[in-house]
């Protein structure tokens, strides 16, 4: 009796390990990069005379750019292919931190931290992730998609504690340099060992059959691929749904959280360096909540798990203000922040291949990114804005806390109940 074609994924599991280990690692460097502004901040203002509001400016363009880029940056995936877009954004990346260390005007920080590495972190973003996992993945994608999600929060925060203590030893130019040293030195490994497709080293996606039909991409104009894309999908009640969510994922983390959390702290008379531990404290907290919010995603429906997510993320951040800044209670926020980072991106993820399909998703879910980086982009200035005119963050912080909650309500209206994974 003949028996079933074998799955020829299971034949080297070590060749999705590798593409897994290096999207992270790229996806980790990335985030990382665009963190930096965050530790640059009060250096910057204190070296060069820079106000805060004009650095938070900068910032808020790199994740603006860094978001409008990720749509046009899968499309590109699809005809130039993963490797050859990942090789020149983490080389763009990397020369324009290097050309930043002569500057000498805010304008050349926006040109070289607002501009150009917003252009190279946006082609290494959240879509490459999606684009990986629906090439090279049939099962497991929520799993999978939540732990390189989680890469991008651990990159934004692991990276801190280090640049901050080469900021405060060494001057504003040397977390420059090592950023700019560690894109480098990532850029030749991809171009060694990322393979584009499973076909390559003759396998199939982890989960299809030995039979699978990859989908097949076609020459049509990237441009004109993610605008199409973008037309069809405005014109469904769920794309502004979680376009709307995903603003506010990242006017709580990214733009509030991430770029002005060292600042808040110093305002409670704590140095740069521990309030870049605590960040680092979420990063790693991250990888284990985002990492288990892909894991219920592949189990339970993806709608309560957002609703979840913005209801807890937005209640705490009504209560920073009133906390007492604390070890104890920097601490715990951290953990609490840390698990809720970016666990809404599997569930987001999920949903976007549910309404959109598996050929159109990764475009689509670019454009809900961008939603989030616009998102990200208002908090990083307006909390610049307000702490400037104000002297203190607490009204941003209840702000994005009201947001959080509306944005839970949202996401129970997206689409309908799906079936947990068998």
């Amino acid at each position: 009796m003949s028996s079933a074609p074998r799955n020829k994924s299971t034949q080297r599991p070590h060749v999705f390990v590798l593409v897994v280990a290096l999207t992270f690692l790229a996806l980790l460097v990335s985030a990382g990069v665009r963190a930096t502004p965050g530790v640059l901040m009060v250096p910057l203002q204190d070296t060069l005379g820079w106000s805060r509001s004009s650095i938070s400016l900068s910032a808020a363009a790199g994740i603006f750019l860094y978001g409008l880029v990720g749509p046009f940056s899968a499309a590109l995936m699809q005809t130039l292919g993963i490797r050859r877009m990942l090789i020149g954004a983490l080389l763009l990346i990397g020369l324009s931190t290097m050309l930043s260390l002569g500057m000498t005007q805010p304008w050349q920080f926006f040109l070289t931290w607002g501009v150009l590495t917003g252009f190279g972190t946006g082609a290494v973003a959240m879509v490459l992730g999606a684009t990986v996992v629906n090439r090279w993945f049939i099962a497991r994608r929520g799993t999978i998609m939540g732990l390189l999600a989680a890469s991008t929060a651990t990159g934004s925060l692991l990276f801190l504690p280090g640049l901050a203590a080469l900021a405060h030893h060494f001057g504003w130019r040397a977390p420059v340099m090592a950023v700019a040293a560690t894109t480098l030195i990532l850029a030749p490994l991809i171009a060694l060992f990322l393979p584009e497709h499973p076909a390559d080293r003759g396998l199939v996606p982890h989960g299809a059959q030995a039979d699978h039909k990859p989908l097949h991409h076609t020459d049509q104009n990237p441009l004109r691929t993610a605008i199409t894309a973008l037309l069809a999908a405005t014109r469904m009640r769920d794309f502004w749904f979680l376009f709307a969510t995903f603003f506010v994922c990242g006017f709580t983390t990214n733009g509030l959280i991430g770029t002005h959390f060292i600042a808040i702290c110093a305002d409670h008379g704590i140095g740069e360096v521990p309030a870049a531990g605590y960040l680092a404290m979420m990063g790693l907290f991250d990888l284990v909540g985002t990492t288990l919010s892909g894991w219920l995603t592949d189990r339970f429906d993806a709608r309560w798990l957002l609703f979840s997510y913005y209801g807890l993320r937005g209640a705490s951040l009504i209560a920073l203000p009133f906390i007492d800044f604390s070890p104890e209670s920097l601490t715990i926020f951290g953990i609490f922040y840390g698990l809720d980072w970016i666990a809404t991106v599997p569930p987001t993820l999920r949903l976007s291949n549910m309404a959109f399909g598996e050929r159109s998703a990764p475009i689509i879910f670019g454009w809900i990114v961008f939603g989030h980086q616009i998102g990200a982009a208002c908090a990083a200035s307006l909390a610049g804005l307000l702490r400037q005119a104000q002297g203190n963050y607490q009204d941003m912080l209840i702000l994005a806390g009201i947001t959080g909650v509306i944005a839970a309500f949202l996401a129970i209206s997206i689409g309908s109940p799906h079936k947990t994974a068998a």
